[in-house]
């Protein structure tokens, strides 16, 4: 084992720094400051210092993977938080649409999209004013050109933003406006056309379109004999049957024919027609829920079934209980004995008689917090009356 030689030990003297400048930190043997030198290695090569310590390739290698990794996380982790973000806002912005929609379907809010189009012959009839005046009082929209069908109101519907894209609908319904004498015209033309069997010159070229007859100045048979009179001494004696020709329009065009009295009357048809408008598509938006009546919550009568089938118990205890003094304990019993409306049916179809199917739930023992008792012959006939009728308008109780 080779000794390493003793470390000098050297001073620093301070004791001549008032001296000359020349011999300031000169090196002196007795001092007041000591430090030590290592000796230098036998190999001559430095010592390496222990905080440098120099690392393999395959270190490095592993620190760079280490650092790439977790880069990628952090930058997957990012991506994960701005996507979140982004599903986030499409869902809020497609419930806000899907919101501004359904408010566009409510009938004040669905008016306002709705334009009344009237043909300008229309307006030549006497009281027709009384039309316009009551559309500028309500302040709704309308329009006055000449349309395909003579003597023709009409509606159209701006659609919503999200609707088909924007744009302008028409609605089925039609109302054509004629005078007595006009009306009794027309009858004489379907007349002949339905003795000539000729189907091309019709009322209604549009089968689509729910077509009504307003008749004004009508109503009463003094006014229709006189029109009648007037038409047949026009035509030379005509014979026209009024009812038969009413009846073909309704049957084979889909034209309803109304009487009326006066433009005030026509004035409120067409007022009942655009507010029925209004209120379809709500209507139609309720009927799209499967069973409305069946609505969440834990107040509610409505039973939900699931794709696998669990809750059809609770629907069959439900419709047992909407008979008419039938408790949710009978309910309950009724169904734990019959688990299935076809096993009940079946229990009565294995019946041998008549009363013996009346009495077949009779003597079920309802279990309660008392004392038990028995469904009675009252209640199982009842049930058995309701499952097993063919009679729809039979009464029950």
């Amino acid at each position: 084992m080779t000794t390493l030689p003793n470390p000098k030990i050297w001073e620093i003297s301070d004791s001549d720094n008032e001296g000359d400048e020349g011999a300031r930190g000169d090196l002196k043997v007795s001092s007041c400051v000591k430090f030590a030198l290592a000796p230098p290695r036998s190999d001559g090569c430095e010592r390496p210092s222990p905080s440098k310590k120099r690392r393999s390739r395959e270190e490095l290698e592993a620190d760079k993977e280490k650092a790439r990794e977790r880069k990628e996380a952090r930058e997957k982790k990012r991506a994960a938080k701005v996507l979140e973000r982004e599903e986030k806002r499409k869902e809020l912005q497609k419930r806000k649409e899907a919101a501004e929609y359904v408010n566009s379907l409510k009938p004040e809010n669905f008016l306002k999209r709705l334009t009344i189009c009237i043909d300008p012959v229309v307006l030549q009839q006497e009281g027709s004013d009384i039309l316009l005046a009551t559309l500028s009082s309500n302040e709704w929209k309308y329009r006055i050109e000449q349309q395909q069908l003579p003597n023709s109101i009409t509606w159209t519907r701006d659609l919503h933003q999200g609707e088909d894209g924007g744009g302008t609908v028409e609605e089925d319904q039609v109302v054509q406006v004629f005078g007595a004498t006009e009306f009794l015209d027309m009858l004489v033309s379907v007349k002949r056309m339905i003795d000539s069997k000729g189907e091309n010159s019709t009322p209604c070229q549009d089968a689509a379109k729910v077509v009504s007859l307003l008749v004004t100045d009508a109503r009463s048979s003094s006014n229709r004999r006189r029109g009648y009179e007037t038409v047949q001494s026009k035509y030379g004696g005509e014979n026209v049957d009024v009812e038969e020709v009413l009846v073909y329009l309704q049957l084979y065009k889909n034209v309803s024919v109304v009487f009326l009295d006066g433009w005030q009357e026509v004035t409120d048809h067409i007022c009942a027609v655009t507010k029925s408008l209004s209120k379809r598509p709500s209507k139609l938006l309720s009927e799209k829920v499967e069973l409305p009546f069946c609505v969440d919550g834990s107040w509610a009568s409505g039973a939900r079934v699931e794709k696998d089938g669990s809750g059809l118990k609770h629907v069959w205890r439900k419709q047992i209980q909407q008979l008419n003094r039938v408790s949710p304990a009978v309910a309950s019993c009724v169904s734990a004995a019959y688990p299935s409306p076809q096993l009940l049916l079946q229990a009565y179809k294995a019946s041998s008689s008549e009363e013996d199917k009346k009495k077949l739930l009779a003597d079920l023992v309802i279990k309660g917090e008392g004392k038990d008792r028995r469904i009675g012959p009252e209640i199982s006939a009842r049930l058995y009356r309701c499952f097993t009728t063919q009679n729809p308008e039979l009464v029950l109780d």
